[in-house]
């Protein structure tokens, strides 16, 4: 992928903003399967259209899903978590109806809490270092 591909332009904007997302099941419950893993990451992806933002990665195990978003700078990560969360949820309780015992999640199927860490660009040392180095006016 060309690096000037990371970058979004607006009228008066260029970002290169990315997020690492974690959510887990709730009480770390091993629900899922390739076929419900799949079905994730298609409703996923279509929320982060929705935000005009762009699923970059998606991969999971039983219990958890891991996500690499692009996404614009007037979008909220919290706004974007909570939709992908709660849709996601919703279209998975629906389609996969029998395979999720409810009654164990006690109706619901993510975590309430969630990982979110910012990602790319330079570490925060040489980010640090250049912004020191700067040629304040006296």
């Amino acid at each position: 992928m060309d690096e000037q591909d990371d970058y979004r332009r607006g009228r008066h904007v260029v970002s290169a903003m990315h997020v690492h997302l974690v959510f887990v099941t709730r009480y770390r419950r091993g629900v899922f399967d390739d076929a419900m893993l799949t079905r994730c990451e298609e409703v996923m992806r279509k929320v982060c259209e929705d935000f005009e933002a762009e699923l970059k990665e998606f991969n999971g195990e039983r219990d958890h899903v891991h996500l690499l978003v692009h996404y614009p700078p007037k979008v909220a990560v919290s706004k974007l978590v909570n939709s992908l969360k709660g849709v996601s949820a919703r279209r998975i309780r629906q389609e996969f109806t029998g395979r999720i015992n409810r009654a164990i999640l006690r109706g619901h199927l993510w975590s309430p809490s969630y990982f979110s860490g910012s990602c790319g660009g330079a570490p925060l040392a040489i980010v640090r270092q250049y912004i020191e180095q700067q040629q304040r006016p006296l």
